[in-house]
């Protein structure tokens, strides 16, 4: 508990009501004088700093850990940081490993980043390359296309069996109080 708790938090929320295509072309600005444009920068490094659906989620997980973990360990002589380490990040395990997999998902699936921030055809992203490959002007090469298609599924479908238990259990889980 801090002060200004429910502000923040009300910030996040509306935050998460906002449109991406607000923040478009600000974004742009930042990262083309970051001179970023035409580099895997802008697709990659706002990921680690998390989203507010990310940040509701893992909060969500923290509200359903009793209190009484932490108040035990700071009688066994545990500092605040031996209890986050120790005690809740264990915790919220599933939780972290969702984002994480939906962070992945929605990043190889992103079609408009990568279409704004890089211009170069040895840069493009799986969905742009796809995109490329039909030509409204000539015949399409279908049969390409579609094994294009189908190699760019091998990643996400490989991700979800591998943390198929983490997914179930980290969306099963949130939000419900311990």
């Amino acid at each position: 508990n801090f002060k200004g708790k429910k502000f923040w938090f009300f910030t996040v929320i509306i935050s998460m009501m906002l449109p991406g295509q607000i923040i478009l072309v600000p974004q742009y600005i930042i990262f083309s004088k970051l001179q970023w444009v035409n580099t895997f920068l802008p697709l990659t490094v706002p990921s680690f700093f998390g989203s507010a659906f990310f940040t509701f989620l893992i909060m969500q997980f923290f509200r359903g850990i009793p209190y009484d973990l932490d108040e035990a360990a700071k009688l066994d002589g545990c500092n605040t940081f031996q209890i986050y380490y120790k005690i809740l990040l264990p915790l919220i395990k599933p939780a972290l490993i969702t984002a994480g997999i939906f962070q992945f998902y929605w990043s190889w699936d992103d079609f408009m980043s990568p279409l704004i921030y890089l211009s170069k055809p040895d840069l493009f992203t799986a969905s742009v390359a796809l995109r490329m490959f039909s030509d409204p002007t000539a015949q399409n090469d279908w049969g390409a296309m579609f094994a294009m298609s189908v190699l760019s599924l091998i990643p996400p479908i490989t991700v979800f069996f591998i943390f198929q238990k983490y997914i179930v259990e980290g969306i099963s889980t949130s939000g419900m109080k311990a």
